[in-house]
């Protein structure tokens, strides 16, 4: 059995891997102290199992998760967490494998010989309910069959068209399978909605102006193309120009 170890504590690494010598026929293949780095160790490495802890820089446990859970064959993940109850109770209802810290070897064997394998929407109704920061810091995509990080700050514009919604970003552009209405609801701090088909970025707003058929259009920071604004949209965004919380 294949285990990544991802805490971004290098003294919690150890004592996971010094409990793994107890519990014997398994092998780590790898560690990482971040999200991102375990996204990236699982994608060359393929490990059976993650244990994750949860509360990490650059991207925390949770959301690393929930990408994970798009891969063709996703690994096992069990959770590292010193959580309250609250959340530990949201994780006994999705039957998500969790360890609390400090962790017992027979609790981690146990939790190795019962492994949790919870799908995309399982992991996202976990988030929510153990976390009250449920906004992602990247999106995740497949292109060419690698799966790519997209941070959400460096997009501009999300533009829905036909049945696929793409992320614009300063240099080039990505296909999302979320919806723009799943988008609006969970980055609605940081985006706006402008169209039936567009959200902005709130920190892209630089303006409002009218072409000579009377169509309202939005002016971006970043970029030199201009968004339809339906009509009904028009004053909430006068209103964010106004009081200046455009970021």
């Amino acid at each position: 059995m294949k285990i990544l170890i991802v805490d971004d504590e290098p003294l919690a690494r150890q004592r996971l891997q010094d409990l793994l010598q107890e519990v014997g026929d398994v092998e780590v293949c790898a560690e990482a102290s971040n999200g991102r780095e375990a996204l990236e160790a699982c994608e060359s490495l393929q490990p059976d199992v993650v244990l994750m802890d949860i509360r990490m820089p650059v991207m925390d446990g949770l959301e690393a998760a929930r990408h994970l859970s798009q891969c063709e064959q996703p690994p096992a993940v069990i959770f590292v967490t010193a959580y309250d109850e609250h959340a530990l109770a949201a994780f006994e209802a999705h039957a998500a494998g969790y360890l609390v810290k400090p962790i017992r070897a027979s609790r981690l064997q146990e939790a190795l010989q019962h492994l949790p394998r919870l799908n995309r929407a399982q992991l996202d109704s976990v988030g929510q309910q153990a976390s009250a920061a449920t906004e992602r810091s990247h999106l995740c995509v497949r292109q060419g069959g690698r799966l790519q990080l997209v941070p959400v700050q460096e997009i501009l514009y999300f533009l829905a068209e036909q049945k696929y919604v793409t992320a614009c970003l300063r240099q080039g552009e990505v296909l999302l399978e979320d919806s723009l209405k799943a988008l609006e609801q969970e980055f609605e701090s940081s985006f706006v909605r402008i169209h039936r088909n567009a959200l902005i970025a709130r920190s892209q707003l630089a303006g409002l102006d009218k072409r000579k058929d009377e169509q309202v259009v939005v002016l971006l920071r970043d970029t030199e193309r201009q968004l339809d604004v339906s009509r009904r949209h028009v004053p909430g965004l006068r209103s964010l120009l106004r009081r200046g919380q455009q970021g």
